[in-house]
């Protein structure tokens, strides 16, 4: 079996879950950002990372995901800076929207799984969404100090878990 992961990382935080993934895997394998894919032929499986941006898939994500991935099995793993397990009913939804979203780019592709987690808020993006005038981004980015470290060690854990399952899947 032959397994390509790729990733799009603005930040790193992403970077670092594909990194935990590619690590996992014990056969043939190959780590790339996605500026480096020309295609997907050769591959049984592609786990494909990406964050959430704006709430939803950001447009190169979107571009990539919609040119490669029809009729090829794949995985996704996301970012985002919500906190996953949050009882707020407005943050659970949101969540649910953003997750939508992503999985619903995967329609012509065989999708075995998805996993998520929190990434760290950066600075400079936080600062850009706290003069935006918008209430809901400003009090998005009010959260940074909850997503600071993310994704952590158990994050990064489940993350090879979460690979482990999808091959055991094949």
């Amino acid at each position: 079996m032959r397994i390509l992961v790729t990733y799009w990382s603005k930040s790193g935080n992403t970077r670092k879950v594909a990194e935990a993934i590619f690590k996992s895997l014990s056969c043939e394998k190959v780590i790339k950002p996605f500026d480096q894919v020309d295609s997907f032929e050769g591959f049984d499986l592609i786990f494909i990372g990406f964050p959430v941006m704006q709430f939803g898939p950001p447009a190169p994500v979107r571009k990539f995901i919609t040119t490669f991935t029809p009729g090829k099995k794949i995985a996704l793993f996301v970012t985002h800076a919500l906190i996953t397990g949050s009882e707020d009913p407005h943050y659970r939804n949101l969540l649910r929207k953003e997750l939508d979203q992503c999985r619903s780019l995967c329609a012509g592709a065989d999708l075995m799984g998805m996993f998520h987690c929190q990434g760290e808020l950066s600075k400079p993006i936080a600062d850009t969404l706290l003069t935006s005038n918008n209430p809901l981004l400003m009090e998005f980015a009010a959260m940074r100090p909850l997503t600071i470290g993310h994704p952590d060690v158990h994050e990064l854990e489940e993350a090879r878990d979460f690979a482990q399952t999808i091959i055991s899947g094949l």
